[in-house]
């Protein structure tokens, strides 16, 4: 996992819930920070969706607020 510096968002998000979901993830760099992340929210684990792509990337979709999910594409 790797910031690129843009956050791709899809349907409507507001620009305000952009801005905060690029401040919470800007610190993420594996996939074990997102889970701790997770963990300290208090969602479990059982949330989170793991959806394979091929047998060395997978996406991870993580709940966030207000119905929108983070979804970190992990290899």
């Amino acid at each position: 996992m790797s910031p690129t510096g843009d956050l791709p968002t899809f349907g409507d998000v507001s620009d305000d819930d952009r801005a905060r979901a690029a401040r919470e993830v800007a610190a993420h760099r594996t996939l074990a920070e997102v889970l701790r992340w997770n963990a300290s929210r208090g969602v479990p684990l059982a949330d989170v969706v793991t959806v394979p792509q091929d047998e060395y990337t997978h996406d991870v979709v993580v709940p966030w607020q207000r119905g929108l999910q983070l979804v970190y594409d992990v290899t």
